[in-house]
């Protein structure tokens, strides 16, 4: 009888282990994080399979892999869940923000070389975009969905200024750029700041925004993405009228998560019709979509510091905390009413958006998350229970509705009523979470109370639960999110994260 091959040894010792005992070492070699996988998809066809299933669910993509990207995930295409698409912008140094060497009052060509956020050498970015969306047109659609997830940025944000953005070393010492044993000492130059929050392809490529738009209206249909993610690390800002001619590129598009950055100074209305312009075409044009998550960062300290940007008699007054726009908040009231999950925070006030009109309806919306300035301690209560009745108005529209917060958060400060329904235990709650004490007056509960006996029948209760939080644990809205444990997702995980680490770099460093 022949011997049996070493090989057939090892396949057979391999086989002979329990299915779960091989998934936890597949598993263990996923979470390795130092092990390249690539090279053990060869051990055998389980691990081949189970391997890259792992590797092409989520892809890291950037302009220069763009050319032979279609060969790389041809056989695997249909794995691809997640697309990260990377446009690294060109690399700057102290000479494009130190103090020292940035005139007092630039020109029109100094502005422009200081503040570029358009094509570079490094990163084309209208030659990327257009090969990306080349590339995707020809896949057909994922029965999965397919997350598309766009940022850009330069290597050196983090590296200068904002080191909040990079995870990889949690021990800093740069005094020039005023961190010191790992702690920022002083904040970051008022030009290093606007050159992160410029506007994305300003100054650009293009004569006029109409060029810009019929660039974007060429570009081919991407029938595949069905999420599409513009996270808030991105801290260059898209403008909104050229973001609705992107959307229009995703016929498919069933879920979106916008975290812009705030409008500073006088620039805010303008863009405050741009973001009416944004969701109208959202409502017309995204007839899939069933998940829009709009998060508006900012922070208090980055108002003093922009300020100083331009002469104080030249600008208006840039307010630490900005009231929102009636005309945005009725227009994303009009772009939910056939969402099924909703969260707009600090770009519309919830009393806006239930200014609502006699005809409309949510039927397919289950959760909703708003913010509202009129949560806040020493306001007119007569006002805030105003807001909530005529959310109790809404809900009654709202069908489906099992989740309903409305929420406000900054330093100092967080407020949350939520509503929810208990099915299995035939009952709903409202529940006040806040760093100061208020209480329902019976005639608001009794509002609630009709919005659940309007739904079920009266075996139905209704329970109200107060409870109140630390003050001094609340540094910033990335705390208070946590702390009032909003149900509904308001921002991407990742993303709080970075907020929390932000207002941590910041505490106490002075302005320059």
């Amino acid at each position: 009888m022949s011997p049996i091959p070493p090989s057939a040894h090892k396949t057979q010792r391999w086989d002979g282990l329990p299915a779960e005992i091989r998934h936890m070492i597949l598993w263990a070699l996923v979470q390795d994080g130092q092990c390249k996988l690539a090279p053990l998809t060869t051990v055998s066809r389980e691990w081949q399979v189970e391997l890259e299933r792992h590797t092409f669910a989520r892809i890291k993509l950037t302009p220069s892999r763009l050319a032979d990207f279609h060969s790389m995930v041809h056989r695997n295409r249909a794995l691809v869940g997640y697309i990260w698409f990377c446009l690294e912008l060109d690399d700057y140094d102290c000479t494009k923000c130190a103090p020292g060497q940035v005139p007092p009052r630039p020109n029109l060509d100094e502005l422009a070389e200081l503040l570029d956020t358009s094509d570079t050498d490094k990163c084309p970015i209208t030659a990327s975009f257009h090969n990306l969306f080349s590339v995707l047109s020809t896949w057909e659609d994922p029965r999965g969905g397919l997350t598309l997830d766009i940022s850009i940025y330069s290597p050196s944000d983090p590296e200068i200024w904002l080191n909040f953005l990079n995870f990889d070393d949690d021990d800093v010492d740069d005094p020039q750029h005023g961190w010191v044993a790992g702690s920022r000492h002083t904040a970051p130059h008022r030009w290093a700041f606007h050159k992160v929050f410029n506007v994305v392809m300003e100054p650009g490529p293009f004569d006029s925004d109409d060029a810009e738009f019929e660039w974007w209206d060429q570009l081919p249909s991407v029938p595949a993405v069905t999420s599409l993610l513009l996270r808030q690390q991105n801290h260059r800002r898209w403008n909104p009228n050229a973001l609705a001619h992107m959307l229009a590129r995703f016929p498919r598009l069933q879920e979106v998560h916008y975290e812009l950055w705030r409008g500073w100074c006088r620039f805010q209305r303008p863009t405050d019709k741009e973001y009416h312009n944004l969701f109208e075409s959202i409502q017309r044009a995204n007839i899939h979509l069933k998940r829009l998550v709009v998060f508006e960062n900012f922070h208090q300290q980055y108002p003093a510091i922009l300020q100083r940007l331009l002469n104080v008699e030249e600008m208006e007054k840039c307010e630490s905390i900005r009231d929102p726009h009636p005309v945005v908040g009725r227009m994303v009231a009009i772009a939910s009413l056939q969402l099924e999950h909703l969260a707009a925070s600090f770009i519309v006030d919830a009393g806006h958006f239930f200014a609502i009109e006699p005809s409309w309806e949510w039927p397919k919306l289950t959760s909703l998350v708003l913010t509202s300035n009129v949560l806040r301690p020493g306001e007119d209560p007569v006002q805030m229970e105003a807001m909530l009745h005529a959310a109790a108005a809404a809900a009654m529209r709202m069908p489906r509705l099992e989740t309903m917060e409305i929420w406000n958060g900054r330093k100092g400060l967080a407020a949350a009523f939520q509503y929810q329904t208990l099915p299995n235990a035939r009952r709903a709650t409202v529940t006040w979470r806040a760093t100061w004490a208020w209480t329902m007056e019976p005639l608001l509960i009794r509002v609630w109370e009709a919005v659940i006996h309007h739904r079920y029948d009266d075996t139905w209760s209704l329970a109200v639960a107060q409870e109140q939080l630390d003050t001094a644990a609340i540094k910033s809205p990335g705390d208070a999110i946590p702390c009032l444990r909003l149900s509904g997702q308001v921002i991407r995980p990742v993303s709080l994260q970075q907020i929390q680490m932000e207002q941590k770099s910041l505490e106490g460093a002075r302005t320059v």
